[in-house]
């Protein structure tokens, strides 16, 4: 049965704020904790919490800006791939900052710049692509023996304080996704997991993704699928 509160379809804005943040992930059903304290980012988030509560997540593209470096009055390119999600929680802090938790719903892609509003950018967003976002996970078992084993090394190496325990209560599609957010891996990266077309995909390139940094980091190979 659909939550009252869940996003459907029909409800996903045409035209979308966006929020360009090199190696911040989010992905359908995830949730990225968000400072905002820029002026231009308090003004899409004040706008969006009262009109929808929905942004889009959009990494820039830095192969393309190194190559328009320089470029007059040119805004930063960004992929043309993102996901929009819907603050679902926010707090203001003592010296004007907002903290938001921002809840995935569903990818885009950008068919359009348009207009920019009060100094954060806008585009037209199409949604077809990506329906099944807004549909709760299908069954899908990952090796999560694999997984953690390839996991183990990359946080030591990483010094990153995530307990593994804590991991393991989750289940597979939340693991997955939660893994791959939190992983500090390069922008391209990033954009291939989100750019993943199944979950089963994103698991995969997550594996191989982990394997590679684990070795470069350690030079120790980690178990084989």
């Amino acid at each position: 049965m659909r939550s009252p509160i869940q996003t459907r379809y029909e409800d996903m804005p045409e035209e979308l704020p966006i929020f360009p943040l090199s190696g911040a992930l989010l992905l359908p059903w995830g949730r990225l904790p968000l400072n905002i304290f820029e002026p231009r980012y308090l003004n899409m988030s004040l706008d969006a919490l009262g009109a929808g509560r929905i942004i889009g997540m959009v990494q820039p593209d830095d192969d393309r800006n190194a190559k328009t470096e320089g470029a007059a009055n040119a805004e930063p390119s960004v992929y043309s791939v993102g996901c929009a999600g819907r603050i679902a929680s926010f707090e203001e802090t003592e010296d004007g900052r907002l903290l938001i938790m921002l809840k995935g719903l569903c990818r885009f892609s950008i068919t359009d710049e348009i207009e920019g509003r009060k100094g954060y950018r806008r585009v037209k967003a199409s949604y077809d692509a990506f329906k099944s976002d807004l549909e709760v996970f299908a069954n899908f078992e990952a090796n999560r023996e694999l997984l953690f084993e390839r996991l183990r090394p990359y946080l030591e190496a990483h010094a990153m304080p995530i307990s593994v325990d804590v991991l393991k209560g989750l289940s597979d599609s939340a693991l997955v996704t939660s893994v791959c957010m939190v992983c500090p891996f390069d922008p391209r990266e990033k954009q291939a997991l989100l750019e993943a077309p199944t979950l089963k995909a994103r698991y995969e390139i997550l594996l191989v993704l982990l394997q590679i940094a684990a070795f470069e980091a350690t030079g120790i190979d980690t178990p084989r699928q």
